[in-house]
């Protein structure tokens, strides 16, 4: 019997997750490690998905991505809403960059990587998809704009039916026929509505005197785990795929992420927005809504292949936000770079 076996490697990989989770050095990584835990463990024993995986394949990935953006829905009020118009210029900027600059880079890097069809179809997928749900996070460990972080994250989700089809549209229809009102169909069904079902809970709780911050807490954990579920899933039913194509396209999906922080921060400095400002919009440019993407991918396209980019991102974006945010959150901006620019 060998000393290596899927059982250890995953026991290892979980103990691993639990101590990153539970050391207070190393707890502001917690949902990174989860993420990338659930990756490996798809990878190394996919059984342990696969087993109990549903005869609907597309349709247990709706129903885990409604999860994950009711309890996002469930953590914004009208107010966050509001505060758009106290900050057009910042919102404007940032949904600007997220539904031009992140298209751009997926299709562009696909093309120099030299990706097959089926991945680059991943790679714009997930580059036309509306900020991550758990930029918000990421935003507040880096002692950013958290106001302007949710204000974007909610914009950019209600923009998605209408940017997202048109993003995949112009950069992938030589090489998949684009059904423009299903995918609208399908972002509005698994994104906007339980997004709008979330908020009208955080207002019910509000009127019935819930504690809203416990309840936020328990529903952006919900979100958490359905996120990993995604990603987890999606590593197990392609992990042949993954194993042959794996390096080049996590060299891939990190540009991306690494490239979405860097084009994010100075393409918001170019704009005019102070410091704080523009390292929150990089966040939100750099960290993209995977679990949607690998959904529309199943789900509108048929294509499986196109959503193992969106699940080695997720892991990727999580580990990278961490970092990025510890070395803000250590490195804030001077008083003068606090304003903006007339």
């Amino acid at each position: 019997m060998p000393w290596f076996s899927p059982q250890l490697g995953l026991l290892v990989v979980l103990l691993l997750a639990l101590l990153v989770a539970w050391h207070p050095k190393s707890r502001t990584y917690g949902f990174a490690s989860w993420v990338v835990a659930a990756v490996l463990a798809g990878l190394i024993y996919p059984n342990l998905y696969l087993d109990y995986l549903p005869t609907d394949y597309s349709q247990f990935l709706n129903y885990l991505l409604q999860i994950a953006m009711f309890g996002m829905g469930a953590t914004l009020t009208i107010e966050d809403f509001q505060r758009v118009l106290k900050m057009p210029k910042a919102v404007f900027v940032g949904a600007f960059l997220q539904f031009t600059v992140m298209p751009f880079l997926g299709w562009a890097l696909s093309k120099a990587l030299g990706l097959p069809p089926e991945l680059t179809l991943g790679m714009i997928l997930l580059g036309a998809s509306p900020g991550g749900i758990s930029s918000n996070v990421i935003t507040y460990l880096a002692k950013g704009n958290v106001a302007l972080s949710v204000s974007m994250t909610a914009v950019s989700t209600l923009l998605a039916p209408l940017m997202t089809p048109l993003m995949v549209y112009l950069y992938a229809r030589e090489s998949v026929e684009v059904d423009y009102l299903k995918m609208f169909l399908s972002i509005l069904n698994t994104v906007v509505v339980p997004v709008a079902l979330g908020l009208i809970a955080n207002l019910l709780m509000r009127r019935l005197r819930i504690d809203p911050a416990r309840a936020e807490k328990f529903l952006a954990l919900t979100s958490m785990v359905a996120i990993c579920g995604i990603c987890g899933l999606i590593a197990a039913k392609s992990q042949s795929q993954i194993l042959k194509v794996g390096s080049v396209l996590l060299v891939a999906v990190t540009l991306h992420n690494l490239l979405g922080y860097l084009l994010g921060y100075w393409g918001s400095r170019l704009s005019g927005l102070n410091v704080r400002d523009s390292r929150t919009v990089a966040i939100e440019v750099g960290l993209q809504n995977g679990g949607m993407a690998a959904n529309l991918a199943v789900d509108v396209l048929k294509n499986t292949s196109a959503a193992i980019a969106p699940a080695l991102f997720a892991p990727v974006m999580n580990v990278s936000g961490s970092v990025l945010a510890s070395y803000w959150a250590q490195s804030p901006p001077a008083e003068s770079n606090l304003k903006t620019p007339a």
